[in-house]
């Protein structure tokens, strides 16, 4: 898996720096972080939902991950804050890498008729943001033993300062754009 890192030092370094004229390689932007989430509306109704959804975030990710509260209370979702409502993981260095090269290399080809991702999440700061619709996707997750398909919130943050250039990197690493 330390495949991705060393295409990025490799390839993609060169190919950006060639791209938008950088003067040093210390502008070329690259992926500081990605966070993947996953919020629960049924915790309420089904406790152990949080504690299934936290073991398939930790063997998707190889990390444990940090319950997340309610901020707030809404009377509408019958919600009251600090109430548990789903759990995340921030991935960084090699983890992250090796997160990102599963995800583009045997994930998402997993994803039934997929044609690519959209090219139009990006945050405006150069972050991008996706959704998967059920955890089977990733290939530690055993159909026989989940209770419930469950989606998850994954966002790449990077150190790039315009959407384009966010995009040209996720591009380089292997990101699967649809045209």
């Amino acid at each position: 898996m330390e495949k991705l890192r060393e295409q990025y030092e490799k390839e993609v370094i060169p190919a950006l720096m060639k791209k938008f004229n950088y003067k040093s390689v210390m502008q070329v932007p690259k992926l500081d972080k990605v966070v993947i989430n996953i919020g629960l509306g049924d915790v309420k109704e089904n406790p152990k939902s949080l504690e299934n959804a936290m073991n398939d975030l930790m063997q998707i990710t190889g990390q444990k991950p940090v319950v997340t509260k309610a901020k707030k209370s809404i009377a509408a979702f019958k919600l009251r804050e600090g109430v548990n409502i789903g759990c995340k993981v921030t991935l960084r260095k090699d983890k992250m890498y090796d997160f990102v090269y599963k995800l583009f290399n045997v994930a998402l080809p997993r994803v039934r008729d997929f044609r690519g991702v959209s090219a139009n999440s990006f945050d405006g700061r150069g972050n991008y943001s996706m959704g998967i619709k059920e955890q089977l996707i990733f290939p530690e997750i055993e159909y026989d033993k989940i209770d419930k398909l469950r989606g998850m919130d994954i966002i790449f943050v990077t150190t790039a300062n315009t959407d384009e250039e966010a995009k040209e990197l996720l591009a380089e690493l292997g990101m699967p754009f649809s045209n």
